[in-house]
């Protein structure tokens, strides 16, 4: 039997932002309804360092599928030819076991996780946002951007990096597509304090965003945390906001973003309103008005890799894309 490989380019070509979005609107939906095995992640810590190797499993009754991601994380590779997120989603067939796909994963990690920050901007952000602030220049800044005009439509997009550089890097790659004006600014407060959406996507272990700079109504969308001991928000900003995650589980146990405020004792694990796949399953919109700041703590779920090759499969099955090869 045959294996699908699928490479970075045949990946970003197969998996469109906004195909990914409606799908991972799925893949949430089906973890509400209990359709998913969704273990922690265990991770591995690369001694004297901030590097890890994670693993990711997943199995979905309803794809009839099994699926695990194999990465490692080694921030200091932003602004190097390496992206920071490497590693393979490999594929199974859930009913026989069979091993059906090896993929890219870094493109995939990048590709669902703005997507799902996609699903849950089109939940809770308010319909009237205008304003876009983007901390971050890295990977997932590109794909947020993406992510973030596809189911909003914004005007204006503030861009901040520690390295001035990057994002006006970034900038330059997204000009030609995207219809909005773009402004570089100096520092993360000039990027926030207009913005009716932020998406924090730093490799940053220390805030890079103070909830004094989040103005009324606005949603904020953090990504680049992700160990009990890192955060992107310091605790006034979570405080400040209604919290929704993608699991409750995960992030009670690996959200430094909500577990630091947890722990100084600024909030209670119940400061958490609910999960993204919740809120699409009763209907909620999640934002109860159009002055409450609202909050996404995104961590990333197997889930996610397993609904994303998937549909990798099936496409690239139809199309006879990829690379098929004997094992």
């Amino acid at each position: 039997m045959k294996i699908l490989i699928l490479n970075k380019s045949e990946v970003e070509r197969l998996l469109p932002i906004p195909v990914c979005i409606d799908l991972m609107a799925d893949a949430l939906l089906s973890l509400a309804r209990g359709e998913v095995i969704l273990p922690l992640r265990p991770v591995l810590r690369i001694p004297d360092s901030a590097n890890a190797f994670a693993l990711m499993p997943a199995y979905s009754t309803s794809l009839r599928a099994i699926g695990t991601k194999l990465i490692t994380v080694y921030p200091g590779n932003h602004g190097t030819r390496l992206d920071s997120h490497q590693g393979a989603v490999v594929l199974f067939d859930g009913e026989n076991g069979s091993l059906l796909a090896v993929m890219d994963a870094a493109s995939i990690t990048a590709i669902r996780t703005a997507a799902v920050s996609g699903v849950a901007t089109r939940q809770l952000a308010r319909k009237d946002a205008g304003t876009l602030a983007i901390l971050g220049s890295g990977v997932q800044a590109r794909t947020h951007l993406e992510a973030m005009v596809a189911v909003r439509s914004f005007k204006k997009v503030f861009v901040w990096s520690r390295n001035s550089e990057h994002a006006r890097a970034l900038v330059s790659s997204a000009l030609p597509s995207a219809r909005v004006e773009f402004e570089v600014v100096a520092d993360p407060e000039a990027a926030v304090e207009n913005a009716d959406v932020v998406c924090t996507v730093t490799a940053s272990r220390e805030p890079v965003l103070r909830g004094e700079w989040l103005k009324d109504g606005a949603h904020v969308n953090a990504v680049g945390a992700s160990i009990p001991t890192a955060r992107e928000l310091d605790t006034s900003a979570v405080a400040r906001s209604r919290v929704f995650v993608d699991r409750r589980e995960s992030a009670l146990n690996e959200a430094g973003d909500i577990l630091i405020p947890i722990r100084e004792g600024a909030i209670r694990a119940d400061h958490i309103a609910g999960e993204i796949g919740d809120l699409l399953a009763s209907g909620d919109g999640g934002r109860r008005n159009d002055t409450e700041i609202t909050l996404f703590k995104s961590l990333g779920l197997a889930i996610e890799d397993l609904a994303s090759a998937h549909y990798l499969h099936e496409r690239a099955t139809r199309e006879q894309a990829g690379t098929w090869a004997d094992l």
